[in-house]
């Protein structure tokens, strides 16, 4: 299980998707060699990399997380997005729930606190250890964000039925499973 999934299990009492799922009547083996599952698999591969960097891919960017000086990356929105979750984060589950080393999470608090949108302090309990929380400011910057991501998935949702979207939501919960258990199952070179 995917450190995220893990964390969304303790956090919600309950596991947004499992790996089991994959592992069942689900699996079949890729056969490069079949023409019909390479071009499936191409298919595939050809949207992710549209979802991730397609033509309005920049735009819709501008359109989350703004433009200019302040304008914010996906880690650091991701990072917000957890920041407004609970009044506060020890640095090392923060680091552990956005999937990155320390140093990475450090370096997007510290974006985040150059524009006022969190903050930093030594925790009550034991001063060695540092607790992350957002600000009112990044409360209110990660509301104006979720209200343009609803706008966005109400948007995409009208394309789809309501069965085709739970078909669509359990292929991608069941893709983000695969994808965790292939890392989990990775060996250092």
């Amino acid at each position: 299980m995917g450190i995220l999934q893990r964390w969304l299990s303790v956090r919600q009492g309950y596991a947004l998707y499992s790996t089991n799922v994959m592992t069942t009547a689900h699996s079949a083996k890729f056969d490069p060699s079949d023409p019909a599952q390479r071009e499936l698999a191409i298919r595939v591969g050809r949207s992710w990399r549209e979802m991730r960097r397609g033509a309005a891919m920049g735009k819709l960017l501008e359109h989350f997380f703004g433009v200019g000086e302040d304008a914010l990356e996906f880690g650091q929105m991701d990072t917000l997005d957890l920041l407004v979750q609970q009044p506060g984060w020890r640095m090392s589950d923060l680091a552990e729930a956005l999937r990155v080393d320390p140093s990475t999470a450090t370096r997007a608090i510290q974006r985040l606190e150059k524009f006022n949108l969190a903050t930093r302090c030594s925790s009550t309990d034991d001063k060695r250890v540092v607790v992350v929380s957002a600000t009112q400011s990044g409360r209110q910057r990660h509301a104006q964000a979720a209200a343009r991501r609803q706008e966005l998935l109400v948007h995409i949702t009208t394309a789809f039925n309501q069965r085709e979207m739970a078909e669509l939501a359990a292929y991608l919960e069941r893709f983000v499973g695969s994808l965790d258990d292939f890392v989990d199952n990775l060996h250092p070179e």
